[in-house]
């Protein structure tokens, strides 16, 4: 008897067990996380290598200064507004895998290209300046849509509750990323101290372009659109994300309920203007930097200091969600924590542009560069989690048309700020009757910078006033809630 009762206890306990495992949700939604993160620091790198390669460019194709590559910094900003709204209805529609993998594989073979303009190959050289543009118009198109398609991910495998969370590691990913590039940089194409260059500006290019690729066959072969059909989740962990979408082969963009929602309006305006400002970091910035402190090429702290801006506001990312949920926690409300996090961050932000415009000391100048950083992407998952909110199942359209408008703002940032300084340049030579000196060259366009300086800290006070009229709590349209299952 004890040992038939000790073998059926036995074979209880081992029901329960497996029952105990089977109600526990799996995990598979921490590797799509984890799989949208890479994405997010290969987009960054992609982005800012160019502006870490302006010096080399520059150099290589006879330009006088880097703000002669405005209108390739410019080109890329328009077309990547243009085909924001395209690329996340078509996330929508077809789901994010198959569009996600059509913009990686696109902008990856376009980061190449960049590094073959302006190749010689004998008597024949691939193009210039020109070409340069439209290749980097190209690429700019390319990774449009890569965030809108990454928040319809998150909008599928994610609860509602941890939209803000996820959010802010995909920014911080892609920030990170952003930051050690001009490291990683200085390592692989301009030497160090401690090492000789791996690689010139054009091979860099030529490996990040592979980066992209292998992504995409990680990505091709392990995600999947939603939950319902990974092999590897669990019932548990399907009921635990909730969601219900599925594509929709005729999905209408709802074109009357965004114009006429005024909160969204009110989060596109003011994502212009943080992007307006936050431009600079990767673009000008490097170049500038090492312009104005008299840096050496292969300067491990100005390397440091040029990608600052980026690992600093990744700290940014990740903790704006969590001061987000626990000021709701205290109030009640989370409408009300987004606005007073958006508005104090804005403030802040504007007076560290301030700062900026009065600093002295490199040290100075880098601290209060980043702190604006900071403050801009404590904000990021809140204003993409008010997009989910308001969207719903249309999330990455919303996405798209906040990030379009954005991109109106880094179009004006990348061609104005070259042309302040351009013209700071001209009004000096103009004055005198012989050329300008290097010496006051560099006066001139340090003004010109000055100025630009004034008008980044300017925007964010319109940036802290627009945090006042956004309400995540209306969507678009009641019928652009997510369906009820069950319902009628």
């Amino acid at each position: 008897m004890t040992g038939a009762s000790t073998t059926a206890s036995t074979s209880l306990e081992s029901q329960q067990t497996t029952s105990d495992v089977a109600l526990r949700p799996t995990n598979v939604r921490y590797g799509v996380l984890g799989l949208l993160c890479g994405l997010s620091m290969i987009t960054y790198i992609d982005r800012v290598c160019f502006a870490s390669a302006a010096s080399g460019i520059t150099r290589d194709f006879g330009l006088s200064g880097q703000e002669q590559l405005k209108w390739a910094y410019t080109a890329f900003a328009i077309a990547y507004g243009l085909f924001e709204l395209p690329a996340g209805w078509l996330g929508d529609r077809l789901g994010p895998r198959s569009t996600l993998l059509r913009i990686v594989i696109w902008w990856s073979l376009f980061t190449a290209a960049t590094g073959l303009v302006g190749l010689k190959f004998g008597s024949l050289t691939l193009g210039g300046l020109t070409t340069l543009i439209v290749i980097r118009f190209l690429f700019g198109a390319g990774e449009a849509g890569a965030y809108p398609n990454i928040t319809r991910a998150i909008h599928n495998w994610f609860p509602m509750k941890n939209w803000e969370t996820a959010q802010g590691y995909i920014w911080m990913s892609g920030r990170i990323a952003g930051g050690v590039t001009p490291l990683v940089w200085a390592i692989l194409v301009s030497g160090t101290t401690f090492s000789t260059p791996l690689l010139n500006w054009r091979g860099a290019f030529l490996f990040f372009c592979g980066l992209g690729l292998v992504w995409c066959v990680v990505f091709a072969w392990w995600f999947r659109d939603q939950p319902a059909n990974h092999p590897a989740v669990n019932a548990a962990e399907r009921e635990l994300i909730g969601s219900t979408w599925t594509p929709h082969s005729h999905s209408n963009i709802p074109v009357k309920a965004m114009l006429k929602n005024r909160s969204l309006w009110a989060l596109c305006l003011m994502y212009s203007l943080i992007n307006y400002g936050w431009f600079f970091n990767v673009s000008y910035f490097p170049s500038y930097l090492k312009d104005r402190f008299q840096l050496s090429e292969g300067d491990l702290l100005g390397a440091v200091y040029a990608g600052a801006p980026l690992w600093v506001g990744a700290i940014g990312c990740i903790s704006g969600g969590i001061i987000i949920s626990f000021i709701a926690e205290r109030i009640g409300d989370r409408r009300r924590a987004r606005q007073i996090v958006g508005c104090t961050a804005m403030l802040v932000c504007a007076l560290s542009w301030w700062s900026v415009y009065q600093a002295k000391s490199i040290h100075q100048f880098c601290i209060s560069i980043s702190l604006a950083a900071l403050c801009v992407d404590l904000t990021l998952g809140a204003a993409w989690a008010t997009c989910q909110d308001l969207g719903r199942q249309h999330a990455a359209v919303t996405g798209a048309l906040m990030n379009t408008v954005g991109t109106v703002g880094s179009s004006l940032a990348a061609w104005l700020t070259g042309e302040i300084v351009q013209r700071y340049v001209k009004q000096a030579a103009a004055s005198g009757t012989e050329a300008l000196t290097a010496a006051e060259k560099y006066t001139a366009s340090m003004a010109g910078y000055q100025a630009v300086f004034f008008t980044y800290a300017s925007v964010y006070v319109i940036a802290a006033l627009c945090w006042c009229f956004i309400n995540a709590s209306k969507p678009l349209e009641p019928e652009q809630a997510a369906p009820q299952v069950g319902g009628h």
